[in-house]
């Protein structure tokens, strides 16, 4: 007989701004976010007998998100995904597992004549700072904070060659290329046993973004690369390093492929290897690349 063995639902793309003003400055700040809510529990009849009785609409957690935001600091997203998270399990008895995810987006003071201005700002591209945390009644609360949507590219200091070649490989080995790819980054931190403990740590998740940013930016640029593989070891073996509270780094990086373009049909113009300076980027298909650095090999992401 057919069974149900795992159920979540909830709200998903809530759309959220803030803005924060102090009084005496004068000096606004802005956060916006777009937020998802899944709920689990014993909610299994709403879907096996029609049974609405313990079904949370996804309207009322929308709005609770949006009154949330405004009776609590939306910075930083751990803090606020933790707290919100933390109500739904407190108020409905069954309901065991709040999963919310917190997505940042990028608003940078405009800079005039060297003076950041106080209430007005710049999207700062697509890059955003994602937050997914998972809080359970039973196993304390699990928190992955990260970057996503990081465009970077370096027209040197990178390098492939020594790969496996079979009678499927076309590919040309290569001491210098563009290297260029989106970064997402992802950490998990220890396990915190209580809301209390995730409001204790709101100091670390802030300092720890920046952080994990720098390490990726200074990594890529700097190190001269043997492959996208090494290079993000190196970037998670950094963090972890850095951020003695994160237990899990995770990165995803597409290859965004720039190729050589032979023009030597156009009267012999020069433009391959040490000659080349004109180049096609690629949209696809394309590379990918992931990897999970832990600190220890006893345990695995729950995220």
């Amino acid at each position: 007989m057919p069974s149900l063995t795992s159920a979540r639902y909830g709200k998903d793309n809530v759309r959220v701004f803030k803005t924060d003003r102090d009084a005496k400055t004068g000096i606004h700040t802005v956060t916006e976010m777009t937020v998802c809510c899944l709920l689990e529990g014993d909610i299994e009849t709403s879907y096996t007998r029609a049974n609405n009785n313990v079904v949370v609409a996804t309207d009322s957690m929308k709005n609770t998100i949006f009154i949330f935001a405004k009776q609590h600091p939306v910075d930083p997203p751990e803090q606020f995904a933790a707290i919100l998270g933390d109500h739904f399990i407190q108020t409905y008895p069954h309901i065991h597992v709040a999963n919310i995810d917190v997505t940042t987006h990028r608003w940078n003071r405009i800079a005039l004549d060297g003076k950041e201005h106080p209430h007005s700002f710049v999207k700062d591209g697509n890059e955003t700072r994602v937050t997914k945390a998972r809080i359970s009644r039973k196993d304390g609360i699990t928190i992955q904070s990260g970057i996503k949507g990081l465009t970077v590219l370096k027209s040197t200091g990178s390098a492939f060659h020594s790969f496996v070649r079979d009678e499927y490989t076309t590919l040309p080995e290569t001491w210098d290329r563009i290297l260029s790819t989106e970064v997402d980054a992802i950490w998990e931190w220890k396990t915190f046993a209580t809301l209390d403990a995730v409001k204790s740590s709101v100091s670390k998740f802030g300092n720890a973004w920046q952080v994990a940013r720098d390490i990726t930016l200074r990594r890529f640029a700097q190190e001269n690369s043997a492959s996208v593989q090494a290079t993000m070891y190196n970037m998670s073996e950094d963090i972890l390093a850095a951020v003695p509270d994160v237990e899990h780094v995770l990165y995803s990086l597409p290859n965004k492929h720039y190729f050589e373009l032979d023009l030597k049909w156009h009267k012999g113009l020069k433009n391959l290897g040490k000659d080349a300076t004109i180049y096609v980027p690629q949209t696809n298909p394309n590379g990918l690349i992931t990897c999970t650095v832990s600190r220890s090999s006893g345990r695995t992401s729950r995220l």
